[in-house]
């Protein structure tokens, strides 16, 4: 189930990506961003759609997914 991230208080939001983030372990190359960096990039990708918020109710877990990977 998608979970409108319009709808969640701004501190909750902000530490769902945070973990998120950190749990990715995400390689990006040469360059090493900041956690602020990568933070603001998947920020940017919930505001434009490019990103959901999943809530799982078999694991009781919230996601982040590109919308093209998430199938309901």
């Amino acid at each position: 189930m998608i979970i409108p991230w319009k709808e969640l208080d701004s501190e909750t939001l902000a530490n769902l990506i945070e973990a998120f983030v950190l749990r990715e372990g995400t390689d990006y190359g040469e360059q090493e961003r900041s956690l602020e960096q990568k933070v603001n990039d998947v920020r940017r990708q919930l505001e434009s759609g490019e990103a959901v918020l999943v809530w799982s109710e078999l694991h009781e877990t919230v996601n982040i997914m590109l919308r093209g990977q998430f199938r309901e």
